[in-house]
Order: C-alpha cells, then sequence, then structure tokens
C-alpha cells in the first residue's frame, strides 16, 4: 500500500476511535456559555480532549504493550487497580450516557416513553451484539463517521454564515479552566488508554513492522486526527457562541445541539443527525461492553461464561445509569473524573518522555503525589466546598479544580535534578 495513502488512513482511524458521539453534546453547550470567550475555552478544551489523548497513542507507539503496561512502572498491583478501575467508570459512566443521550435527542422528541424502556430496549440490543460479536457494528461504524461529520461541517458553515450578530457574554469566570474540566467529559483521555493499542497491532499486519516505522507513522497519523478534532470541536464551540443569544439560560447539551442543528439545517437536518447519533452511540455501547468483557475474560484463562457475565452485568449497569437524563450523568461523572484522569494523564505523560527522566521512582512519586493532591479536587464535588477553603487555600491552583498540576511538575522535576546532580558528583 501507498505510504502516503496508509498514513491518511491511519489517521482517520485514529479519529474515529476518539469521536464519541456522546460527546458531540459537549462542545455547542460550551459555545454558548463561553460567549466572545470561545476561543479561550477552545485551548482549555483542546488540551484535555485532543492533545492528552493523541499524546497516549504516542505512549502507546513508544510502549508496544497493552493499558496494564502504562502503570506497570509503579507497581503490578496498582497497574492492576487501575485497569479495574477504568473499565468499571468505562460501563458506569460513558456507556450508559450513550442511552441517555439517544433518548434525549432520538425518542423523547417524538415518543412519549420513559428514558428507562429506552435504556431497557437499548441494553438488551447491546448485550446481544457484544455475545454475538458480530461485524455489522464495525461495518456501520465505518460508514457513521464520515457521515456525521459531513453534516458537522455542514453546521459549522452555515453557522458562520447566517449567525445573528448579537453574541451574549461568557458566563464562565475561568474559561480556560473551564475548558480544560469540560474535556475531562469526552473520556478521551481514557479512551486513548484503553484503545491506543488497536492502532499499534494493526499496524503490524502493514509494511511498518519496526519498532521506528510505527512510530514515526502514528506521529504522521496522530497529526491528521488531532487536526480533524480541533476542527470539529472547535467549530462547534465557534456555533455555539455566534448562536448564544438564540438560547435559554437554562439550556441543556441536548437542547443546544439539537438547536443548533436546527436553526441551521432545519428540521429535517436535526432529525436525520439524531438518527445518526443514535446509531453511533450504540456502536460506541457495544465497544465499551465488549472490551470491558474481554479484559476480564482475559484475566480469568479466558473463560467465555466470564465474559457473558461481564457483558451482562456491564449492560444491567447500563439501564439503570442510562435512564436518568444526560446532566445527572454528567454530574455524577465529574467525582470520579476528578480522580481518574489526573492520574491517566500523569500516567500518559511519564510514559512519553524519555526512560532517563521516567525512572521507577519518579513514576511511583509522581503518580503518589498526583493521587494525594487530587483528593481536594475529588472531595469538591462530594461534600460542601467551604469545608475544604482552609486546604484549597494552601494548594496552588486548586480553587480551579487543579490542585495536582503544580505538585506533581515540582516533583518530576526536582527527582531529575536529584537524580543529576548525583551522576555528576559520582
Amino acid at each position: 500500500m501507498n505510504k502516503t495513502k496508509e498514513i491518511w488512513i491511519a489517521g482517520f482511524a485514529l479519529f474515529s476511535l476518539f469521536f464519541g458521539a456522546g460527546n458531540l453534546i459537549l462542545p455547542p453547550f460550551l459555545g454558548v456559555k463561553s460567549g466572545f470567550d470561545w476561543w479561550i475555552v477552545v485551548c482549555g478544551f483542546v488540551l484535555t480532549a485532543v492533545t492528552i489523548p493523541i499524546l497516549a497513542i504516542f505512549a502507546h507507539a513508544k510502549l508496544q504493550g497493552t493499558l496494564y503496561d502504562f502503570g506497570k512502572k509503579v507497581s503490578p498491583l496498582f497497574s492492576t487497580v487501575y485497569c479495574l478501575l477504568i473499565y468499571v467508570i468505562a460501563v458506569a459512566i460513558p456507556s450508559p450516557r450513550t442511552a441517555a443521550v439517544t433518548h434525549e435527542m432520538t425518542v423523547q422528541p417524538f415518543f412519549d416513553t420513559s428514558p428507562l424502556l429506552t435504556s431497557i430496549i437499548y441494553f438488551v440490543f447491546v448485550f446481544v451484539f457484544a455475545i454475538n460479536r458480530t461485524r455489522v457494528i464495525g461495518l456501520i461504524g465505518k460508514f457513521l463517521t464520515p457521515i456525521i461529520v459531513l453534516i458537522l461541517l455542514m453546521i459549522i458553515v452555515v453557522a458562520f454564515f447566517t449567525a445573528p450578530e448579537t453574541i451574549t457574554p461568557t458566563t464562565f469566570k475561568t474559561p480556560f479552566i473551564d475548558g480544560i474540566l469540560e474535556g475531562y467529559q469526552t473520556f478521551d483521555a481514557i479512551g486513548g488508554v484503553v484503545v491506543g493499542a488497536v492502532i499499534i497491532i494493526s499496524l503490524n499486519y502493514s509494511s511498518h513492522t519496526t519498532f521506528e516505522a510505527k512510530r514515526k507513522l502514528i506521529r504522521q497519523a496522530g497529526f491528521i486526527a488531532g487536526t480533524g478534532l480541533l476542527l470539529i470541536y472547535g467549530g462547534l464551540i465557534l456555533s455555539g457562541s455566534l448562536f448564544s443569544s438564540t438560547f435559554a439560560e437554562n439550556a441543556t447539551r441536548i437542547e443546544v445541539l439539537s438547536g443548533l442543528s436546527t436553526q441551521t439545517l432545519g428540521n429535517f437536518g436535526t432529525t436525520f443527525l439524531s438518527v445518526l447519533v443514535a446509531l453511533a452511540c450504540f456502536t460506541t455501547a457495544v465497544g465499551i461492553v465488549t472490551g470491558t468483557a474481554d479484559y476480564f475474560k482475559g484475566i480469568c484463562n479466558d473463560s467465555q461464561r466470564v465474559y457473558i457475565v461481564t457483558a451482562a452485568i456491564s449492560s444491567v449497569i447500563g439501564i439503570i445509569v442510562g435512564s436518568y437524563n444526560v446532566g445527572f450523568i454528567i454530574d455524577v461523572a465529574v467525582p470520579a473524573l476528578m480522580f481518574l484522569y489526573p492520574i491517566t494523564m500523569v500516567l500518559i505523560l511519564l510514559n512519553i518522555v524519555p526512560n532517563k527522566l521516567a525512572s521507577r521512582l519518579v513514576f511511583r512519586s509522581v503518580v503518589l503525589v498526583t493521587f494525594i493532591f487530587s483528593i481536594p479536587d475529588f472531595l469538591g464535588f462530594i461534600i460542601a466546598q467551604e469545608n475544604l477553603t482552609g486546604i484549597k487555600s494552601m494548594i496552588p491552583l486548586a480553587e480551579y479544580s487543579l490542585g495536582w498540576v503544580l505538585p506533581s511538575l515540582f516533583v518530576f522535576i526536582g527527582l531529575n535534578l536529584v537524580k543529576k546532580k548525583n551522576i555528576i558528583d559520582e
């Protein structure tokens, strides 16, 4: 195969892995809330929803391993617990969220039925497809992504030329930080460490069989995927900003996306987009349930019974959580993300830097410090903020739910400076 063509194919494959339909509800809502500060929000959102996930793919290219390899330098026990938490969170939040998005975008506008009924039907089909491991889902996914992207590009272009003259002021106190934290909700950093190995494995069957050849192709494909995500996310945030005056202050994420598509493409365009998003959400849910079941099957001596039980439990969790509205699921996800996302980002970055800067001691120390200083951020969404005022006032950036950033950075730099000094002294 022509190398240029292979790079573009790998780039679009990466783009598809990260382009989850459930994520489409996030950028327009950010745009409506950001007003003229939309570009600042884009910078923050892209950091956690594009840059870090693409770096996760680079880390996979360097490790040539699995999710377990991301944390094994800390300890085997830590890496095992980390993997378990990742998969538990995946079936408890992003998978059920796809059902909630499907109900609110595709079912609720046309049928006065219970979200629980939608969730039950939805995850019964998810379970059936996961058990039968049909290739139909993969084939549907290949066609859905290009069509959805085309529709979104139409929305963005039409919005740019037909937007009202009035843009509402931002409601964010710190647009950059709000963009960063909303980027957590894409789950793309977690997705990067979970599914990144897929692209590596696929390269084993191409002409790029050497370590360096794979790394080079991944870097080029990552640039293509990252550029695509930046254009779509940035365009949707800009579109939401341009039409911000047309939405009520308390409009939900689903209402903003649906309203934006209606104002740009009309009712038919909105209906068509809703159906496509529902199908894309379904393929995402099947992928999450199948991947989780595969993981537990693998650690239990390839037991098919474990696979079926895991798929069933994942689907039951999906039914329960997916029966709630999207806003509630997003709110519930925040504490878990405040705990898990920082550790995931740190593991990605530590696996990216040269090995001489990421010794076992550095891994353990930085991850431990990240964990400790993430606790106030995690607790801040569970208990009253005033109970944490004293602690947060002593930690830089803690008021922005980023209290882990500077301590982790200082430990990383400090340990490497000490190591370098000892080498020089010797």
